[in-house]
């Protein structure tokens, strides 16, 4: 098993450089630790909270990261999959391995209104913008009556090729990482119970197409300290305050030994990656770098692991 990390990028809008600077800590923290990549997600239209871009920050952390895969999350509904080829070019030009592309349908009426689009129709703009992008990523020219898209040709391409990790928890969403994805990325929100049984509908859908599964990788939400009693008063004040909707054992935290053996499970299941992402926000009480620490014992994590 792998543990990667996914760079959580909500931070409070009244200090504009502190977000980038935290995103820049934790990615310093996951190439110490070892983690085996680093993602960035994707939201717009956040304020009164800052959400730092992930184009931009990227590459930025690609001047320090620069042994092992990097990539983005996209909500593919609200790119244009000219532009979002062109900006996976244009990183995975600058960044080792094979370049991770995340994709989501996403959701939320008023982030789609901020961008032009409507929730109707995503799962169908979701399809035609990874085709799209995937055609233009492999050099060829692309039309589409649909989008309007006329004589589109991209360059740079990705040296080492992509990985599309194609999110979501609902059928329809697993049948199209398989038809269309290298892997299905298992969601956050998920617990032991519920993320075995939807990889077993993602192996049924492998099945169906041919297809196998470049590594099958699940996002989890954690929280690493040294002390045991540390992450649980933290963890547990945030389940109170309803983190996420999440359930409890949905979420990691404790020392690195107690966080491997709630990460065991999906492992048992097969697992091939582990996406971490610190919880937040996070007391003070623990320090102003209380999550670039957790990243920094994910190394302890995944040796207990092994």
């Amino acid at each position: 098993m792998r543990i990667g990390i996914s760079i959580g990028s909500t931070y409070p809008g009244d200090d504009h450089r502190a977000g980038p600077a935290a995103v820049l800590a934790q990615a310093r923290a996951a190439s110490l630790a070892g983690l085996d990549h680093l993602v960035l997600g994707d939201h717009h239209s956040m304020a009164p909270s800052a959400y730092v871009q992930n184009v931009p920050m990227l590459g930025r952390l690609l001047a320090e990261w620069t042994e092992r895969p990097a990539g983005c999350l996209f909500l593919v509904p609200l790119w244009n999959p000219v532009l979002l080829a062109e900006q996976v070019g244009t990183l995975a030009a600058l960044a080792p391995g094979p370049f991770i592309v995340q994709t989501g349908v996403g959701g939320g009426a008023a982030q789609f209104a901020a961008m032009g689009a409507t929730l109707a129709g995503r799962g169908r703009r979701t399809d035609d913008g990874i085709r799209i992008a995937q055609a233009l990523l492999r050099g060829e020219t692309v039309d589409s009556e649909a989008l309007g898209i006329r004589g589109a040709a991209i360059a740079p391409l990705p040296p080492d090729g992509t990985q599309w990790w194609i999110g979501g928890g609902v059928p329809r969403a697993i049948d199209r990482a398989a038809r269309l994805g290298d892997c299905w990325y298992g969601n956050a929100d998920l617990t032991p119970t519920t993320a075995g049984d939807l990889l077993a509908v993602y192996r049924e859908a492998c099945d169906r197409y041919g297809r196998t599964p470049v590594r099958l990788p699940i996002r989890k939400d954690v929280l690493v300290t040294e002390r045991q009693a540390d992450a649980e008063r933290a963890g547990d004040a945030l389940l109170a305050a309803g983190y996420r909707g999440f359930a409890r054992d949905a979420v990691a935290y404790g020392d690195p030994e107690h966080v491997a053996e709630q990460l065991a499970p999906y492992g048992e299941f097969g697992f091939t990656d582990l996406v971490v992402r610190t919880m937040s926000p996070l007391p003070g009480d623990l320090g102003p770098g209380a999550a670039a620490r957790s990243v920094e014992l994910c190394a302890e994590v995944l040796a207990h692991l092994h």
